[in-house]
Formats: structure tokens, C-alpha cells, sequence
């Protein structure tokens, strides 16, 4: 008899604990000290307008309208996922560590800004551990934000269209991908 007088208050224990633990989560930050590659909630597509200054590359290694296969895993539903190429353009690419203006803990090793998406970049490339100003819309918060370069490389940088594998979304315009991103299929 006892014993199934305990079942009910083990039940309600229990269920007790799996709601609380799920209010929790839900006011958790979702970029909280967090990787980029962790963030399940940004907008991948783009109006696909450039930063003033960006050159197209000369002859980049995957050309405009082909396909090719990316090999980034610094966004969810990308990683092994064919895209076409809708752009392709010579620059410094930078992954970053910034505060968003509209608050939250530090997003860490944002993948990628480029050169011309820094306030005041002037044609010297930044070396990790120098400070800049963002003027990359990529992620809310993200214009004006404050940020540490992280890493840099001289590349080629790719605009892609392809469809997430995580959500089955169609994304247009995804900036950026570097050559080293992506291989042939």
C-alpha cells in the first residue's frame, strides 16, 4: 500500500523537475558564450547587397553559378551541403568575437566578417587581437557591436545558395564561405 502511495508523488516530483528544467532553458541566451557553429537561430539568407569596396575576384576557383560542396561547419544544416556559387570576391576574411548591441553574452568565433564590413577598414588587413567596429548585419546586434579579431586570411570569399539540411530552409545570398570551404563535388 505504501508503495502506491509514493507513485503519485514520485510523478509529480518528477514532472516537476522536466518543467523546470525546460523554463530554464528557455530564458538561457542562445548565443551565450557560445561558438557560432552553436546557433541554431540566425537568419542565414541575405539580400545578397555588398559592402562598398568589394572586388570581385579575378579568376576565383569556384566560379559564379557553379557548385561546389562546403566543408564549414560554423553554421548548422551546412556542413556537406551542395551550393551554387552566387558570388565570389577577393578580400580579408575575419572570424570574430563581439558583443551584440541589442545585449547578451559575447557571441565567440563569428564566422565571417570580411574587411569591408569594418567601420573605418581603410586596405590594411587586421591581425588577430586587434579591436574593430562591425558594420556586418549578419546576426541581430551585430552593426556596430565592438569586436576582436580572432583570426584573418587573405582569400577568396564566397556568396552561396543552398539548402539547409538542418530545417530544409532554402537560403540565398549566404555570406561568407572562404575557399577553403568548399571543395569540388
Amino acid at each position: 500500500m505504501k508503495a502506491k502511495q509514493l507513485l503519485p508523488i514520485f510523478w509529480v516530483v518528477a514532472l516537476a523537475g522536466v518543467l523546470a528544467a525546460c523554463s530554464g532553458a528557455e530564458e538561457e541566451n542562445p548565443h551565450a558564450a557560445m561558438d557560432h557553429g552553436e546557433m541554431e537561430s540566425m537568419e542565414h539568407s541575405s539580400s545578397g547587397e555588398l559592402p562598398t569596396g568589394l572586388e570581385k575576384a579575378e579568376n576565383p576557383a569556384f566560379k559564379v553559378g557553379s557548385k561546389a560542396i562546403m566543408k564549414s561547419d560554423h553554421m548548422d544544416g551546412m556542413n556537406g551541403e551542395e551550393a551554387t556559387i552566387a558570388g565570389a570576391f577577393e578580400t580579408a576574411a575575419y572570424a570574430v568575437t563581439y558583443t551584440p548591441t541589442s545585449g547578451g553574452e559575447p557571441v565567440r568565433n563569428h564566422k565571417w566578417v570580411i574587411q569591408e564590413e569594418l567601420q573605418n577598414a581603410g586596405n590594411e588587413p587586421y591581425k588577430p587581437g586587434d579591436k574593430v567596429e562591425l558594420e556586418a548585419n549578419h546576426m541581430a546586434g551585430m552593426e556596430g557591436a565592438e569586436a576582436v579579431i580572432d583570426s584573418a586570411e587573405q582569400t577568396t570569399v564566397y556568396m552561396v545558395d543552398f539548402t539547409s539540411k538542418t530545417d530544409g530552409q532554402a537560403v540565398k545570398n549566404h555570406k561568407w564561405v572562404t575557399e577553403s570551404e568548399l571543395s569540388s563535388k
